[in-house]
């Protein structure tokens, strides 16, 4: 059996194969506080919903305090809404095939896994790490449980809205593609070259990516 790899790691693959070689040399697992801080609105909807402008705004949610009820109120009307408001269990580590990671959530019955994201969501569905890390999260859980698991839910809490991640074909072959990445990896990538994916990278600077603004790339 090959060696467990981390969905961390797999998400970081399906970012950037270079990002996933420096955090791998530098062993860097841990987010950083904040990080925690922004998973914890996502267990406190019902609270949220009715809290005070000040409260909002005190909060780590990163959108106005109108907007971000007005997110809530639609996400109360969804099907889903009691299953992620009343968790069956909260930071649940999945042991699967292939990889192993955790689900901030299990929720439904039967119970689908629910990846926390601290970030902005796209304007629609889920960034392509997320989905490879949420992919990973229904297979471990199916792998344990012996039974098919065909989607998992993605939350960004600071922004209150949740999207559905599918088994499809297409989310199921950048799973694999992103555990080929994360298990043969035993050299320096290539790098991406001018990527929008860099702007945020915290190895953007060890790397020597340059990015260059739109001002440089008119010739300005």
């Amino acid at each position: 059996m090959s060696k467990l790899v981390a969905l961390s790691e797999l998400a970081r693959a399906a970012y950037c194969p270079r990002q996933l070689y420096y955090a791998r040399r530098d062993d860097e697992r841990a987010p950083p506080p904040e990080v925690g801080e922004i998973r914890t609105l996502a267990f406190e909807y019902p609270r949220l919903l009715t809290a005070s402008d000040d409260e909002l705004r005190a909060s780590p949610t990163a959108l106005s305090p109108a907007t971000y009820r007005a997110n809530l109120r639609q996400l109360r009307e969804r099907d889903v809404w009691d299953d992620i408001t009343d968790p069956v269990a909260r930071d649940a580590l999945l042991t699967g095939k292939d990889c192993r990671g955790v689900a901030h959530k299990l929720v439904g019955d039967p119970p689908i896994p629910v990846l926390i994201s601290p970030g902005e969501p796209p304007e629609r569905g889920v960034w392509e790490p997320q989905r490879v890390r949420a992919v990973g999260l229904a297979k471990a859980l199916a792998w344990e449980r012996e039974d098919a698991v065909e989607r998992a839910i993605v939350e960004y809490p600071a922004h209150g809205v949740v999207r559905t991640v599918r088994l499809t074909v297409q989310n199921k072959a950048a799973y694999r593609r992103a555990l080929t990445v994360a298990r043969t990896l035993d050299f320096v990538p290539p790098r991406l070259g001018d990527s929008a994916k860099c702007e945020s990278c915290e190895y953007r600077t060890t790397c020597g990516v340059k990015t260059r603004s739109l001002k440089s790339l008119l010739g300005f």
